[in-house]
């Protein structure tokens, strides 16, 4: 076999894993976010934008909350763990879960005291008054058990089981479900944070649960070792404590912002936006997240593979997201008022520029993993400082300018500015640059996606329709060519060659390395 054609056939494995990965925690995401949407579907049906919007404020103070006093630990466990399953050293890894756990409960009690304690300002800026500090405080539970799920959770990603990791998504958001739509429904708005606490509940025990399945020997732990391995748990977990609460922080604002200058009802709709935008996007992140991140870290010492890396990530992440970001910004209307209802229709347009804004996060997602995986924290802190200040400064000057459609355009002012910095900056780290594939691939979803969103914006219902829909088709045919060349043959079933080739013109796919 020729070099060309051993390093096609690694080109193919390689693009392969990433859609193994993606694909397997892609479906539990997929049925995690089918749970999340009737749980949001009953509460629009049962409480309208308001109720809505007040999920949305309640469920961005425990996530500010968690990022805060979280201090990056469930993240910083993955790289250590993974570390330490890579020495083959049980007895390490043992420790470092050991260490895990409890660092975690003691954060997560710290993050439920904080609540307590801090309960009536916090209302008080969150809604305008004291009246809800109650609920605030009942959110310290919720906290406390999305801390802790932390850990188990840290360890199963970082002894990479990824099976496990999807099974334990799935269960928890089916869990989640049966547990909080019931206290929605008999409760009513005095339901949402109790719902709230009984989602972190059910997530944490689907979490234990298969953490369970890992044998890990016992293990003693002095004084001395755990404030050492705590230490590097905390040194570690800054930059990430840092990038969650700056975007937790900036959203929390921008709601606040919108409940001063529109109103309640808006933040309600901004939510659904938001939501619903992110739904098909969170999907290819998650995964990006999941197994990216941590082969790239074993080789951020080898700028050219990381380089390779990024690269083929990109690739492949332009090509799954585009059709699907396509489609929602095609049928933002109708998409709207099935996750929701009709009261929902002031969100469209907030919802169509978030398709555009998500298309530029996927561009910039795996550049950003090279500054962290290098270990570059400081550069990371700036940047995502930069990106909060940006963001609010945009959304600020543009929600009186706009409307709520301003907060959409905020988003994406803030990816093209950011997406840029990133960039620049992983250029001067390790020498990045798109390849020619990527840059025409980038270009064109871009351009399709303008194109749609001034189709749907300016034209009638109808002409507007079409046009996104025929755009829609074209993506979802040209992605669906391109992802089929670049794995083996024997992916794609038997039943399904016949039409593929047919779609590919009878090209050849990609050869079977077998």
């Amino acid at each position: 076999m020729s070099d060309d054609k051993i390093e096609a056939t690694r080109a193919e494995s390689r693009y392969g894993q990433i859609l193994r990965s993606t694909s397997l925690i892609g479906a539990s995401q997929i049925i995690n976010i089918a749970m999340s949407v009737v749980r949001l579907k009953v509460l629009a049906v049962l409480l309208g934008p308001a109720g809505v919007g007040l999920f949305g404020l309640y469920n961005v103070i425990t996530d500010l909350t968690v990022s805060l006093v979280g201090f990056g630990v469930q993240s910083s466990g993955v790289r250590q763990v993974a570390v330490a399953v890579s020495t083959g050293d049980v007895e390490k890894i043992a420790r470092i879960a050991k260490v895990l756990r409890l660092t975690s409960l003691i954060l997560g009690l710290l993050g439920a005291g904080v609540l307590l304690a801090f309960a009536a300002p916090i209302s008080a800026l969150s809604f305008g008054t004291e009246a809800r500090a109650s609920g605030v405080m009942l959110l310290g539970a919720a906290v406390l058990f999305r801390i802790f799920a932390g850990a188990p959770t840290a360890i199963i990603q970082g002894n990479r089981r990824v099976g496990d990791l999807a099974r334990m998504t799935v269960v928890g958001a089916v869990l989640n479900t049966v547990v909080a739509i019931p206290l929605v429904y008999f409760l009513g708005e005095a339901g949402v944070v109790p719902s709230l606490l009984a989602v972190a509940l059910t997530s944490w025990l689907a979490a234990q649960f298969y953490c369970r399945k890992i044998a890990l020997p016992a293990v003693r732990l002095d004084f001395s070792a755990f404030t050492h391995e705590t230490r590097l748990l905390l040194n570690l977990g800054f930059a990430f404590m840092a990038s969650a609460l700056l975007t937790t922080g900036s959203a929390f604002v921008i709601r606040i912002l919108i409940v001063q200058q529109l109103g309640v009802d808006a933040a309600g709709n901004y939510q659904a936006a938001w939501a619903l935008g992110g739904i098909y996007v969170g999907v290819i992140l998650q995964a990006m997240g999941t197994d990216f991140y941590p082969h790239l870290s074993a080789v951020s010492h080898d700028h050219a593979a990381s380089n390779q890396m990024v690269n083929e990530q990109s690739r492949i992440s332009i090509l799954l997201a585009g059709p699907g970001l396509l489609a929602t910004l095609a049928l933002s209307p109708l998409v709207m008022t099935v996750f929701y209802s009709h009261q929902f229709t002031e969100a469209v347009p907030i919802l169509r520029w978030f398709c555009l804004g998500m298309l530029l996060r996927v561009v910039a997602w795996p550049m950003g993993f090279v500054i962290v995986a290098k270990g570059r924290q400081q550069m990371f802190f700036w940047t995502e400082l930069a990106a909060a200040v940006v963001q609010v400064g945009l959304a600020w000057a543009l929600l009186s300018y706009a409307g709520l459609a301003g907060a959409g355009i905020a988003f994406v002012g803030l990816y093209v500015w950011h997406g840029g910095v990133i960039y620049l900056l992983v250029r001067r780290l390790t020498g990045f640059r798109f390849s020619r594939e990527n840059l025409v691939l980038i270009g064109m979803y871009v351009g399709l996606t303008c194109l749609v969103l001034l189709a749907v914006e300016l034209l009638p219902v109808w002409p507007g329709t079409l046009v996104a829909l025929v755009a829609t088709a074209l993506a979802s045919w040209f992605s669906l060519g391109q992802l089929v060349r670049l794995v083996p043959v024997h992916w794609v079933p038997s039943g399904l060659r016949p039409v593929v080739y047919f779609l590919l013109r009878h090209q050849p796919l990609a050869a079977d390395p077998r």
